[in-house]
């Protein structure tokens, strides 16, 4: 595996035009944000050796290298998630290639179901903590040492300063936020009212299929991470509906302007 992540990471920066030192990994809906990248670069999935290709729908499949805010980034325009039959170093692979590649900083966003009592359809939730309920951890099995320790501590995996700057930037803006904690399952269905319950019980606030993979390798390496969740349905009792993976995508790309204007002003503040 640590052979092929330098492989790739060869490969890259031998193409791109930039060294960024940002990582963004844009959720469903959220891919529109990169259109927002200025100078941009493009290297679908296709061409990059090693890479997995998402086959998902509202993960387009690229790398886009460019400036976002003026600043130089490295923004992957979909993701891989467990359900889709990735194993856990699979899905987590670009996440090791972006700190080969200088990568310091990695910004996760994503859309969930939210079960939070306080929260609303469109709710924009910042992430503080998570609980990890995937099957498989993305840190099973051989543990590299160059890539990060055998037992990483994990009390502070979502940087706590830029939870500031975001509360910061979205008060400036008059932009509604809460903090909240993420479940990470496998999925791929919705949960039902019962799962629901079960991950407020326990100290959830958002439930979705990805981001805590990501998160946990990142960390592990010691990348600063942050985390953005977008609350596309309730599962708060008596708010429950059917869902369907196009109202999410909709509900994600309605909010993706507010979300745009906080990860850009952060990513300004670095």
């Amino acid at each position: 595996m640590l052979q092929k992540v330098i492989e790739t990471a060869d490969y890259l920066k031998s193409v791109m035009k930039t060294q960024p030192k940002v990582g963004i990994i844009l959720g469903s809906g959220l891919g529109n944000l990169a259109t927002q990248i200025t100078d941009r670069q493009e290297i679908p999935y296709e061409q990059i050796p090693n890479f997995p290709v998402s086959t998902v729908k509202g993960h387009s499949g690229k790398l886009i290298v460019g400036k976002l805010g003026g600043v130089d980034v490295l923004a992957m325009q979909g993701r891989f998630h467990f359900y889709e039959g990735y194993p856990m170093e699979r899905v987590t692979f670009p996440v090791r290639v972006m700190k080969f590649v200088g990568i310091e900083t990695l910004f996760v966003s994503n859309a969930s179901g939210g079960m939070n009592p306080d929260f609303e359809i469109g709710e924009i939730m910042v992430i503080t903590d998570h609980i990890n309920l995937f099957p498989e951890h993305p840190l099973r099995g051989k543990n590299y040492d160059e890539l990060g320790p055998r037992f990483p501590d994990m009390h502070e995996v979502y940087d706590k300063e830029l939870v500031r700057r975001a509360h910061e930037i979205a008060d400036r803006h008059n932009i509604r936020i809460k903090d909240g904690v993420y479940v990470g399952t496998q999925g791929p269905t919705f949960e039902t009212p019962a799962e629901y319950k079960y991950f407020r019980i326990i100290g959830g606030d958002a439930v979705g299929m990805s981001t805590v993979p990501e998160a946990i390798v990142a960390h592990h390496m010691g990348m600063k991470v942050f985390g953005i969740s977008i609350i596309t349905d309730l599962g708060v009792p008596g708010k429950i509906v059917e869902v369907s993976h196009q109202e999410v995508l909709e509900i994600a790309t309605s909010k993706e302007p507010a979300l745009t204007t906080i990860i850009t002003e952060i990513v300004q503040s670095l």
